[in-house]
């Protein structure tokens, strides 16, 4: 029995709290900004996937985001439910009421302590800095017995002072401790080193919860992570895909894997469901347009495919020659189901959870329409062929403005024409637009109709699949007043697909209007040709 509780007490020891931020964090990288309706079905799957606190958003930053934190917070069934305040009260405030619906809640609370954040961004001395951790901890525990207090720039800041703000923070009645190196700076040996003095220094430690925060500007994110880890700390703080500010965050799906494949070295475990990674991985990517590079670990296209002939032999022989993980462990399942226009609904709701994805009954009906749509166009119908057809529903499931016909004129004889008929909240109108090229023409036409002063910053195109009759998918990136919104089309005519891509991130810029600027004004008859 004795011994029993003490490897009970062991294994509580070496779990790893998941704090995920890829609705805070992540939505902040230029162009991944989510929907209402994204943010909560990213949130659910999080929930139902096993993280442990679910960093909702900002709430004092908009009354969008503060809406999402309190929809989340009422739905959250297991997770603990956060949100990010500055360090003034009304800040804190704020977050509190954001949360309050949750079953369990966090107030996250951030100040600055880098000599260099202080001097230049606060503008404030130690001592004031050292005052204000006190009064923003104080205030946060006031509503909740769970706060969080982070050190930004931590990993720049002085020791002496960060000793003396960390004791402080946790007197005050910060329950976890958050040391992030916020602009990727610092080294694994480095970060390792830094929790273990910072533990070792504080007098009251033992009463808090160390966290990391890495971000991956010198591409150390999750090293730096799991090296603070074995530091002491015990919460990792994370997003889907490592999306976020800049170079993106310490990736969830990395660090996870990281200790459950080399748990004799990082003898550390979590309660994330590591099935669920890809599923969570591809959700991400299509409700934020950010495609995930082939060579990303875990879940990138790539990860468990073998072209050069010597790894296939050894594939063939013993998986493990170059597999150090099944794909099914991450939710990447393998299968010899052919899919094309005589396949029926069963099979293809069978082979969209192969790969990952579960949708609503509305949304499969969608798919599955579109699929046999696609099916009488194409001979073979590739597994990236239904992934793109169903990130592009996921994505574009509540778009405001969506395109009903195309008609585009072009060839060596200009100038190009496009006649458009768009959907815009319920209302069909049509225009006819000319452009130096059919894509230009195309987009003329939408600026037409939706009216806007975005700047078209990227326009992209790649073929999903082999052969002439291979689906074109389009990405691009509009920005308006220093935000950018980026958006996936696909479709086997790249007219029609560049069409969806422009109007998707048009629909996101929209979406932070009430309405589509001056819709009125310009409803009038769709009988056009």
């Amino acid at each position: 029995m004795t011994s029993q509780t003490q490897s009970d007490k062991d294994r509580s020891l070496d779990r790893v709290v998941i704090f995920d931020t890829t609705l805070r964090d992540g939505e902040q990288c230029p162009g991944a900004t989510m929907t209402h309706e994204e943010k909560l079905e990213v949130a659910a799957l999080l929930d139902e996937m096993g993280v442990d606190v679910i960093e909702a958003g900002f709430p004092i930053a908009s009354e969008g985001d503060f809406a999402a934190v309190n929809e989340i917070a009422k739905r959250a069934k297991n997770s603990v439910i956060c949100g990010l305040s500055r360090a003034s009260p009304k800040d804190i405030d704020r977050c509190a009421e954001a949360i309050k619906p949750a079953k369990r809640r966090r107030i996250h609370t951030f100040l600055s302590t880098s000599p260099v954040h202080m001097k230049y961004k606060l503008m404030k001395e130690p001592h004031e800095v050292y005052e204000m951790v006190i009064g923003q901890v104080t205030r946060a525990r006031s509503h909740t017995d769970d706060v969080e207090w982070s050190a930004e720039d931590g990993t720049r800041t002085e020791h002496d002072f960060l000793c003396r703000c960390v004791e402080a923070a946790i007197k005050a009645g910060a329950t976890t401790i958050n040391i992030p190196d916020t602009v990727g700076y610092t080294v694994p040996e480095e970060y390792m080193a830094l929790f273990k003095m910072v533990r070792e220094r504080v007098p009251n430690s033992d009463k808090a919860i160390f966290s990391v925060h890495c971000h991956d500007d010198l591409g150390m994110a999750v090293a730096n992570s799991l090296a603070g880890v074995m530091g002491g700390a015990r919460q990792i703080e994370c997003t889907i895909n490592g999306i976020g500010e800049r170079a993106g965050n310490t990736a969830l799906e990395e660090a996870v894997m990281a200790m459950q494949v080399r748990n004799d070295v990082l003898p550390y475990w979590t309660g994330i469901k590591p099935a669920m990674l890809t599923r969570a991985s591809k959700l991400v990517s299509a409700v934020t347009s950010f495609p995930v590079q082939y060579n990303k670990a875990i879940v990138g296209r790539n990860a468990f495919a073998h072209e050069s002939g010597i790894h296939q032999d050894g594939m063939l022989k013993n998986a493990q020659t170059y597999e150090i993980m099944t794909p099914e462990t991450v939710g990447v399942k393998q299968t010899s189901l052919v899919m094309g226009k005589h396949s029926g609904r069963h099979a293809f709701e069978h082979k969209l959870e192969e790969l990952g994805y579960q949708l609503a009954a509305n949304q499969l009906e969608d798919a599955f329409v579109r699929f046999k749509a696609l099916a009488d166009k194409k001979k073979q119908i590739y597994d990236e062929d239904i992934e793109a057809l169903v990130d592009e529903e996921i994505a574009h499931a509540h778009d405001r403005i969506k395109i009903i016909s195309m008609t585009v004129i072009a060839g060596t004889m200009g100038p190009q024409s496009a006649t458009l008929t768009l959907d815009i909240e319920g209302k069909h109108i049509t225009t006819q637009s000319t452009g130096n090229g059919p894509v230009d023409a195309i987009f003329n036409a939408i600026r037409s109709l939706v009216p806007h002063e975005a700047k078209l910053e990227l326009y992209q195109v790649h073929a999903v699949t082999e052969g002439t009759d291979a689906q074109a998918e389009v990405s691009v990136r509009l920005s308006e007043h220093g935000r950018s919104y980026t958006a996936k089309g696909a479709d086997p005519d790249t007219l029609v697909a560049s069409a969806k891509a422009y109007l998707g991130a048009l629909n996101k810029l929209t979406s932070k209007r009430n309405r589509v600027p001056g819709i009125e004004s310009r409803i009038h008859s769709t009988d056009v040709g």
